[in-house]
């Protein structure tokens, strides 16, 4: 089995620093790769290979410290543990389990440390492939994609605000896509003491195509057109270079980080028809898909912590389904307005803003009537 990857980062048209980190790793040796002269052509090993993407929030030095901190310490931890672990399927997703929740605790800890890293926090979608099967851990909104035989699927879920109204029936994919709220994720690693991943898992077929990006790509270039470039470059490379650019001619206003691995070698079976690939669940305790973990109460901090690229916002993490319920009514709220070809859904807000002044003028009326029927009857 031989994968071919590229991983290539760059800050976008508006921002002046990039918060994106990305991170491929040989977990044989636990040796980072270095991409400057190239892309990398690796054979299958015991332990597998590591990618991960990570999109910083929090301001420029807080982001760039966090999303570094998650490829640091995740890679430091399999380093620890899983390079001198029986390699197993579950024994590798259980290490990379415990790896980015320790890269949570420590990132949380730094925040608390050090206040002027204050709602420090960074998304993470990270990738571990261990002979022909990928693991995927996600928190936040960066993604992983596979392309196959010209189609793709994402293989990730979002852990963001418009998920959850699409997935409860409020949006369509075509709303979310252009809602104001479309940067309001429900969790990151950093802000919360605890974080609980989503663990999905793939099968690998020769001539699939895995692709990481962080939310600056996936935000402006839809996954037909991911395809399609992967389906016409040969080179990993090219792929890498083409989806970062198309990214700038729509606007580039984000950070962009993409990985590109290719798969391929008599090792790996040929896609066939009963083949399915997309988000495929893997239960495991401690994870999102742990049936028997029972369920905690939402916090309520960082509602409106901000990033400082485009993609803004930090939701309450998991919320409570009266809490959802205010986001749904909102949704329609929008919804409506779009409908009668109405501006924002600010009106109720300013029509709030507006009641003191409303109250002073009913006052003063009333003082002027009583005034008049004082010198009327007086």
């Amino acid at each position: 089995m031989v994968t071919r990857v590229f991983a290539l980062t760059d800050v976008g048209r508006t921002r002046k620093h990039n918060e994106d980190t990305f991170l491929v790793a040989d977990l044989e040796t636990g040796t980072p790769l270095d991409f400057t002269y190239g892309y990398h052509e690796l054979t299958t090993d015991p332990h597998g290979l590591l990618f991960l993407v990570a999109d910083g929030m929090g301001g420029a030095a807080s982001g760039e410290l966090a999303s570094s901190m998650a490829g640091t310490i995740v890679l430091e931890a399999l380093r620890q543990t899983w390079t001198s672990a029986d390699p197993s399927p579950a024994a590798f997703a259980e290490a990379l389990r415990d790896a980015t929740v320790l890269a949570n605790a420590r990132i949380h800890q730094h925040a608390r440390d050090n206040p002027e890293h204050r709602g420090m926090g960074t998304t993470a979608t990270i990738a571990g492939l261990l002979g022909d099967h990928l693991f995927l851990v996600q928190v936040g909104d960066s993604r992983a994609y596979m392309v196959r035989d010209g189609a793709v699927q994402q293989l990730t879920k979002d852990q963001s605000l418009m998920q959850r109204l699409v997935e409860a029936g409020e949006l369509t994919v075509e709303e979310a896509e252009v809602s104001e709220r479309r940067n309001i994720i429900l969790q990151a690693l950093g802000p919360e003491a605890h974080v609980t991943i989503d663990l999905t898992h793939q099968p690998v077929r020769r001539g699939d195509t895995l692709i990481l990006c962080s939310d600056g790509l996936s935000g402006l270039v839809r996954a037909p057109e991911i395809a399609r470039t992967s389906n016409e470059e040969q080179d990993v490379r090219s792929i890498c270079q083409r989806l970062i650019d198309r990214a700038n001619q729509l606007g580039g206003p984000d950070n962009i980080t993409v990985i590109a691995a290719r798969f391929d070698g008599d090792a790996l079976r040929a896609s066939g028809d009963g083949d399915s690939f997309g988000y495929n669940t893997f239960p495991l305790a401690g994870t999102l898909n742990d049936e028997t973990r029972a369920s905690t109460p939402p916090t309520r901090e960082a509602r409106s912590t901000p990033k400082s690229d485009q993609t803004p916002m930090l939701g309450t993490p998991f919320p409570s389904p009266a809490s959802l319920e205010e986001e749904f009514e909102h949704a329609r709220t929008v919804k409506d307005h779009a409908r009668l070809g109405a501006p924002e859904p600010v009106i109720e807000e300013r029509r709030r803003a507006a009641q003191p002044v409303f109250m002073l003028l009913g006052v003063i009326a009333l003082v002027a009537v009583l005034w008049f029927l004082f010198e009327l009857f007086g």
